[in-house]
């Protein structure tokens, strides 16, 4: 099996040292990650300034840029086959509900996924390192399960295109807790949870004078309940959310259809008013029943 590893917190982070040993042990790995600590630098690509490829070691390579950079790098200009896997971490520190929009762990696994490999984002879910041999096992325990299809994956797509017979890559989340191996419950399947708005910036003054701005640390969980990644980490499982790229709100498609139809028989009429029948709607969005804000952004 092989391995495209990369992360967001340096290649140096004791979580992507941790991950490459246990991978190791069953798969050739290739680590292409950043020189310098990316976090939530999410699938940002570098488009402005030049990007430099160093050799650390045999197998390691290290690139003055994000994470994505660096899968897309390793994919389209410095391995000279395809991966089986695109696996991303171990991330120090939780990558849950919103938290996976702003993940340059979660980008780097999803640029494999965009290239159409299988990708895998590992978290621990408390700073500091904590039970890490624990959380590398315990992925590389997951890892050697999804080995099959991984492999089975490659080869199909080398064949055909994806249909029902082959499908597609998959995309997976894992959070898993800082807890030593005998207080873990296994792995469990959630959703993303969400969480509440950031803390306010932080505000302070530089010896020039200066005011400067820190950005506040994540809001606390406000959908924490079963069924969650929240939830289950909180239980003692590894969460597992598969992720998807299509962001388009399918719950209110229709909803934004008879909107965009009212305004373009406003605009038809050349702005001397809408014919009958034609006024936007005044009726709430219907997936925003139950909900006291019924602003639609």
């Amino acid at each position: 099996m092989r391995i495209l590893l990369s992360n967001d917190d340096g290649y140096q982070a004791p979580g992507i040292v941790a991950l490459a040993r246990a991978l190791s042990a069953f798969a050739d790995v290739e680590v292409v990650a950043p020189e310098h600590n990316n976090s939530a630098k999410s699938n940002a690509l570098t488009l402005n300034a030049p990007l430099y490829v160093r050799r650390a070691s045999p197998g390691v390579r290290y690139v003055n840029g994000t994470p994505a950079d660096c899968v897309h790098i390793a994919l389209t200009g410095l391995l000279d086959y395809r991966p089986d896997l695109v696996v991303s971490g171990i991330n120090n520190g939780a990558n849950m509900g919103d938290d996976t929009i702003y993940s340059g762990t979660v980008g780097a696994a999803m640029e494999g996924y965009l290239f159409g490999i299988p990708g895998i984002a590992f978290s621990l879910t408390e700073k500091g390192w904590a039970h890490l041999d624990t959380a590398a096992a315990l992925a590389a325990e997951l890892v050697r399960a999804l080995q099959p299809a991984a492999e089975a994956h490659r080869r199909a797509m080398a064949d055909a295109a994806p249909d029902a017979a082959h499908p597609g890559p998959w995309l997976l989340n894992v959070n898993i807790p800082s807890l030593p191996r005998e207080a873990i419950r296994g792995f469990k399947v959630a959703r993303l949870g969400r969480r509440h708005a950031a803390e306010p910036v932080i505000t302070q003054v530089n010896p020039r004078g200066e005011t400067m701005y820190w950005i506040g640390a994540a809001g606390p969980a406000k959908d924490d309940a079963e069924g969650t990644d929240f939830h289950a980490t909180r239980q003692g499982y590894a969460s597992i959310t598969p992720l998807q790229i299509d962001l388009t709100d399918h719950g209110r498609l229709a909803y934004w259809a008879q909107t965009a139809a009212a305004l373009s028989a406003v605009a038809g009429a050349g702005g001397r008013g809408a014919p009958a029948g034609a006024h936007a709607p005044h009726t709430s969005d219907p997936s925003q029943a139950g909900h006291s804000d019924q602003r639609p952004w």
